[in-house]
């Protein structure tokens, strides 16, 4: 079943699976995700659902004015779309009273509604979880790409973690694009498929392995 929430990158700890194998563990905490908008083929060219999280004090005008049309009185940081064009046919419009919604199985969620994990997600789903990595700021290539570095011998006295030639000779004469050097280092997007989810609670949803980010960054999770 499709399957989509926005959380906070929580708690890291580690438990016995059924077989008694101790697996680590991450606590994603979904509190105050919103059904925010719906964008339909008809008017927008796409289909997908837009998703709403995080509470915070000041939000910009335009912002503001969506969510007050939604109904939703909570001040939300962050906005997701997710796409629904793969999930053709599982996943269809609903309306009841004027309120626009979806329907995925037995399952309806309207514009303005809360976001519960224990809706669409159970034990034993395999999700994948994108979010910002953590930024490292500049580093050389040995810790950015894992070279092994120079000889620690033979008069080598101040190049041990140094790249080395990355010239040419004549033909061609330059540098290519893409080389890989010395520079800024995490602070980008990343994805880790097929996590296991654990367990799953009213406030939020336990799965197996890491993810990426630091400790309350912005996570979005998704069945595969």
């Amino acid at each position: 079943m499709p399957a989509f929430i926005l959380g906070s990158k929580s708690t890291q700890s580690q438990t016995f699976n059924d077989k008694g194998e101790r697996v680590p563990t991450t606590f994603v905490s979904t509190n105050s995700c919103w059904l925010t908008d719906i964008k339909t083929p008809s008017k927008h060219g796409y289909f997908s659902i837009k998703l709403g999280f995080g509470k915070i004090k000041n939000i910009k005008k335009p912002v503001k004015k969506e969510l007050e049309k939604a109904g939703i009185r909570t001040p939300l940081r962050f906005l997701r779309e997710f796409r629904m064009d793969k999930f053709e046919g599982k996943v269809q419009l609903a309306e009841e009273e004027k309120k626009r919604g979806i329907l995925i199985g037995e399952v309806k969620l309207f514009v303005g509604e809360e976001v519960k994990p224990t809706a669409f997600f159970k034990k034993g789903d395999i999700v994948n979880v994108s979010g910002t990595s953590k930024g490292k700021g500049f580093q050389g290539g040995v810790k950015r790409h894992h070279f092994k570095g120079g000889s620690r011998t033979h008069g080598q006295s101040h190049g041990e973690r140094a790249p080395g030639s990355i010239g040419m000779t004549t033909t061609p004469g330059r540098v290519f694009k893409g080389k890989r050097m010395a520079g800024r280092m995490g602070g980008g997007r990343v994805t880790v498929k097929g996590l296991e989810v654990i367990q799953v609670k009213e406030d939020g949803i336990i799965l197996k392995g890491l993810v990426p980010g630091y400790k309350g960054g912005l996570l979005e999770v998704y069945s595969v």
